[in-house]
């Protein structure tokens, strides 16, 4: 070996740092494949190190394959591939353009709000949850017995939806449950009708399977159910509280008229009840699921009503699909985080869902009136507001000469961060550019000056 000073430092163990020279003199070519390596006490001795660290350190060196130790002949160096100079993985610097700035107003429809978020009731209980014994382990399958409990009282009290603790499914996200699901029916079924316009994601899990599409054509004045009799497909798709994206509610009529079709096709409706808690001119309409249990799927979640990063969905499902669900996914394990189940269980059992919900009605409600207020003072006549019932977020369809591609790069422009709509339609076109706005997450100083921005972006 050549000869090499070691300099000591204070930052890490010695045995590291000496791993750390021995593994640069092998990538560096300093020490040759196959050379022999000082021995355990010569290191030591030359080092003025303790045995126990150069065998710490070539121990290392072995673990990763860099040496290798040949029983009493000693240690020596592997054959490794040349190194690759560390320049060759930087990206080049991307030329210096004009800098990107982060809108001022930012009308997403991904976040809520922050400011009324229950965070220290929530750590206090997260806290709690750490010392039960239970945190500390896997979780079941298809979710917690304590919040498939919760969800099965709540969904009872709020919905109407009787159903047992045991045909309630925990999972991850909407999307995830439809993939899993769409496992099992695409056993039985090819096809599945969608509502055009209609939640993208739900069509990319379905799409995923390979199902056939049929459109159901929303309005802003609801779902035209007039050729639901010459489809074929015996399986549906629908958000019938509040229509993604359109913001309807389907009227008892319809919801009794699709009760009866889904009894006669021997089919199933999948029910997206996705934000159901959040109406502001009446109490949330009964689920379809309360009328008819045996042909309902139904999804709940709480990403929309709590904290979207927690990652919770809820599946309820018919024991017709539920024997079949339960035996096809018994030996995976749960996609969903047990201390977040644990934590919403005990978050649920002690009302503070409950007052969290009721809180967070209120607090949107104010939020959706100033912004429709402000909405219809800044641009009058050259827009029509859609949706200002309920949810968290609506839309705005601009009798404008201009594309939505136009709009959001003005919007954008002038510093605000608007989202559009053209990705839930397929084939019912819209005949005028319509515009998603968010608002759960901003104050009301903030969104009135992203209207006024706006109204400066697009009527100027």
């Amino acid at each position: 070996m050549k000869n090499t000073i070691f300099t000591f430092t204070d930052h890490s163990p010695k045995y590291k740092q000496i791993y750390e020279k021995f593994k640069s003199f092998i990538e560096q070519g300093d020490l040759l494949t196959n050379e022999k390596l000082p021995s355990i006490r010569q290191l030591a001795d030359s080092l003025h190190v303790s045995r126990n660290t150069t065998l710490m350190a070539y121990e290392q060196l072995v673990a990763e394959g860099y040496i290798r130790g040949e029983g009493r002949q000693g240690y020596f160096v592997n054959e490794l591939e040349p190194l690759i100079s560390q320049e060759a993985f930087i990206l080049p610097h991307p030329k210096q353009t004009e800098s990107v700035k982060p809108p001022v107003v930012n009308f997403r429809s991904d976040a809520v709000d922050q400011t009324n978020f229950p965070l220290k009731i929530w750590r206090r209980i997260a806290n709690q949850v750490l010392t039960l014994p239970d945190s500390y382990r896997y979780g079941e399958p298809f979710g917690e017995a304590c919040l498939r409990e919760q969800i099965s009282t709540y969904l009872f009290q709020s919905r109407g939806v009787k159903t047992n603790s045991d045909a309630i499914i925990i999972g991850s996200s909407t999307q995830q449950m439809l993939v899993y699901l769409g496992q099992i029916l695409k056993e039985e079924f090819q096809s599945i009708i969608v509502e055009d316009p209609g939640y993208d994601g739900a069509r990319e899990a379905f799409q995923f399977h390979r199902f056939m599409f049929e459109m159901l054509p929303v309005y802003e004045t609801g779902a035209d159910f007039s050729q639901i009799e010459q489809m074929k497909s015996r399986l549906i798709y629908i958000t019938p509280s509040h229509q993604s994206p359109i913001g309807v509610s389907m009227s008892i009529q319809q919801r009794q008229m699709l009760i009866h079709w889904v009894n006669k096709m021997c089919g199933y409706i999948i029910e997206d009840d996705y934000d159901s808690e959040f109406r502001y001119t009446q109490k949330p309409f009964p689920a379809l699921a309360s009328i008819d249990s045996a042909r309902v799927i139904y999804l709940g979640n709480f990403s929309k009503s709590f904290l979207p990063g927690i990652r919770l969905t809820y599946m309820v499902l018919p024991e017709s699909v539920l024997h079949r669900y339960k035996k096809y996914y018994s030996h995976f394990e749960s996609p969903t985080s047990l201390f977040s189940q644990l934590t919403m269980a005990k978050f649920m059992e002690l009302g503070e869902w409950n007052r969290h919900v009721k809180r967070m009605r209120l607090v949107y409600k104010r939020k959706m009136l100033h912004l429709v207020s402000e909405l219809k003072k800044q641009f009058g006549q050259n827009i029509s507001v859609i949706g200002e019932q309920s949810g968290l977020y609506l839309l705005i369809k601009l009798h404008l000469d201009r594309t939505e591609e136009w709009l959001i790069k003005r919007a954008f422009s002038y510093g605000v961060k608007v989202c559009p709509t053209s990705l839930y339609f397929i084939k019912n076109k819209s005949d005028y550019p319509i515009i998603k706005l968010g608002f759960s997450h901003l104050s009301c100083d903030e969104i009135e000056l992203g209207v006024g921005l706006l109204k400066k972006a697009w009527i100027s």
